[in-house]
């Protein structure tokens, strides 16, 4: 299994109120609309992530697990891998239930949009903290 970590913060602006999207920004602001952001002022966007995870993760075998965690209080999503992801984006990571591809996809077919994270942890990134993602990746290509 192969992780990196990224380290952001909440705003007061985030709702997390989108059902088929979670995004991660290095934006330090947060808009209305932006309602499948759950953390922004990240350090890390697709394009900065270790370069092993990347490659692990463009392959359709691969399952991703992220855990998303706000002092005490954490939430998990898992979502896979695909061979046609780009991890180019210098500015965000998106997790995408559905299998669309841009340039900031981390993962397509999720377990969750940002509606279905715990809204304690919603309700403790809405008041500025600080907010800890880990990503891992598990790659299954040769054992299944």
């Amino acid at each position: 299994m192969i992780c990196d970590k990224i380290i952001a913060r909440g705003h007061n602006m985030i709702t997390a109120r989108h059902k088929n999207t979670l995004e991660i920004t290095k934006d330090e602001y947060v808009t209305e609309r932006g309602t499948c952001i759950i953390a922004c002022s990240s350090d890390k966007a697709a394009s900065d992530l270790r370069g092993e995870l990347r490659e692990v993760i463009k392959d359709d075998l691969t399952v991703i697990i992220v855990k998303i965690r706000c002092r005490d209080i954490s939430d998990i999503v898992l979502c896979r891998g695909s061979s046609n992801l780009k991890l180019s984006n210098n500015r965000k990571i998106i997790i995408r239930r559905s299998r669309y591809i841009d340039d900031a996809t981390l993962c397509i077919e999720s377990n969750k949009g940002a509606a279905d994270l715990d809204r304690r942890l919603i309700n403790m990134i809405c008041m500025g903290e600080t907010v800890e993602i880990v990503i891992c990746a598990l790659p299954l290509r040769g054992i299944i």
